[in-house]
């Protein structure tokens, strides 16, 4: 937690400070607000770049359980967008990364004992095993102020629909949006309803699937490049050359393939070839969607923001992306979003709360300390049975099954009956022994039903690892948690909550 007390005079500490009658008691530093320099460093296949901000948040509610929320947030320093460096065709140039990591730090104007918090995405071919492991290792001596978030194909979209303010949209609007992702090698789409993410998919369409010089000879072609050129009786090959007429080709059918999903594919061969997941399921295209929001590195070329090309066919992408578009004669439909290729983290969110002793469940506390936990969100529908809501909790993770370093979250909108919770424990249970995993199995729920649910568990379904389950603990898609000892003679529990940040992100 970072105190900015640099230009505040110094209190006494021989005088007792005083909270008066009138006294603004939201504005006391360290009781119901606190601030926090935080930074937000995106690693991906194509790009990389570092956003610097400061974070104020204030608790909501008078008890010690209420949650804090975002009320200011000030964008300090954004770094240059570099193209990440490769050293062959998958093998990131690490050395180089930690390089621009240094240097935008200083252009920044701060050191790492300045930052109070971080988050780390990485995504892309950046999570293959060797180039994840020497960034993650780069951030262990942080640990603690950092989250490393590896984003498969469901997460990063999730990540991109909250980042571009998608889901602030349609929370506002009360609409359906689809968010449409596009980078160099994939694009990822977010069906949102009301403000949740409610399907994720990718497929490999993007503008560095073939990447090219100033001489137009091929420096780097994907293996969907070769699929998409060879459907339109060309080839490729590093060395190269390709022709304006390729490009422009190359382009107008990928935003083609594009279409056909987003309208309610794919139904050719090649697109469910390019499919990097499932598609949505009992999805009927845009007469569904009250509106479409690009964002990614192509979205600044569809919006026709930028129009430099950097050695891909991003520009042409972006002008058959636009006349696709105009297919649907409906100009309200494509709205612009609140960031376009840096629609990512600008850092994390961090605050202490503390959950009731008496009404959470701790089946051992040699299960504790547990930390960096990432929040699973299990939204219960009524219509599927709870191991089916967990399933799809799980999916929108890119985990095909329950593991280990999980924090399974339930929102109940009533105080439940006994059935009912003893349901959603079945479906628990259901999906924790398909896993095998024996490691503790840990629950954070938002009404005082952590007890009962924890007893069903252990006691009734003899459930084999460990249980804990904490309540009132109010949690988003994208928030980690810590979980500590229980203190004292009521034996409170501490939860840290550490949330990814947006640029988009509604204040609270």
């Amino acid at each position: 937690m970072h105190d900015d007390h640099d230009n505040e005079h110094d209190h006494e500490h021989g005088e007792p400070y005083e909270i008066g009658p009138d006294t603004i008691v939201e504005d006391i530093e360290g009781l119901e607000m606190f601030t926090l320099r935080s930074v937000g460093i995106d690693i991906g296949s194509s790009t990389s770049h570092l956003v610097f901000s400061h974070l104020t948040l204030r608790r909501e509610g008078a008890s010690h359980s209420g949650r804090f929320r975002v009320t200011g947030r000030e964008v300090l320093y954004r770094s240059k967008i570099m193209l990440t460096p490769y050293l062959s065709g998958t093998l990131i140039d690490t050395e180089k990364v930690k390089d621009f990591i240094h240097l935008a730090y200083r252009e920044a104007g701060f050191t790492p004992d300045d930052i109070d918090t971080g988050a780390v995405v990485i995504t892309g071919e950046a999570l293959k095993k060797e180039n994840a492991r020497p960034i993650v290792e780069f951030f262990a001596k942080d640990s603690g102020k950092f989250i490393c978030a590896s984003a498969g194909p469901n997460h990063e979209a999730l990540l991109a629909a909250y980042g571009s303010g998608a889901v602030d949209l349609s929370k506002r609007e009360k609409t359906a949006v689809l968010n449409v992702d596009m980078g160099g090698g994939t694009t990822k789409f977010s069906l949102i309803q009301d403000g949740i993410v409610a399907q994720t998919a990718s497929i490999n369409i993007g503008a560095r699937l073939i990447a090219f010089d100033d001489s137009d000879v091929v420096t780097r072609v994907e293996d969907a490049g070769r699929d998409i050129m060879r459907q339109l009786g060309y080839s490729v090959a590093l060395g190269q050359k390709v022709t304006a007429q390729q490009k422009e080709d190359f382009a107008a059918f990928m935003a083609e393939v594009l279409f056909e999903v987003i309208d309610g594919g794919p139904t050719s061969a090649l697109a469910k070839k390019l499919m990097v997941t499932e598609p949505f399921k009992n999805y009927r295209g845009l007469s569904d969607i009250g509106s479409i929001v690009f964002s990614g590195g192509v979205s600044e070329h569809i919006y026709d923001h930028d129009r430099t090309s950097y050695g891909d066919v991003g520009p042409l992408l972006g002008k058959y992306v636009r006349e696709q578009l105009k297919k649907f004669s409906r100009p309200e439909l494509l709205r612009e979003p609140n960031e376009g290729i840096r629609a990512t983290v600008i850092g994390a969110g961090e605050y202490t709360i503390q959950a009731s002793g008496t009404t959470s469940y701790i089946s051992s506390a040699k299960a504790l300390p547990a930390f960096g936990l990432k929040v699973i969100r299990v939204p219960l529908n009524g219509q599927d049975s709870a191991a089916e809501n967990l399933r799809q909790g799980l999916a929108k993770f890119d985990l095909p099954a329950f593991t280990s370093g999980l924090a399974l979250a339930f929102s109940l909108d009533d105080q439940p009956d006994y059935q009912s919770i003893k349901k959603i424990a079945e479906g628990i249970v259901a999906v924790v022994r398909d896993s095998g995993v024996k490691t503790p199995l840990y629950l954070a729920l938002d009404i005082d039903v952590a007890k009962s649910l924890g007893a069903i568990l252990k006691e009734e379904l003899k459930l084999a690892p460990e249980v804990i389950a904490v309540d009132g603990i109010d949690v988003g898609d994208l928030d980690y948690i810590d979980i500590g000892l229980p203190m004292g003679i009521t034996e409170v529990i501490p939860v840290t909550v550490k949330s990814l940040m947006f640029p988009s992100t509604q204040l609270g």
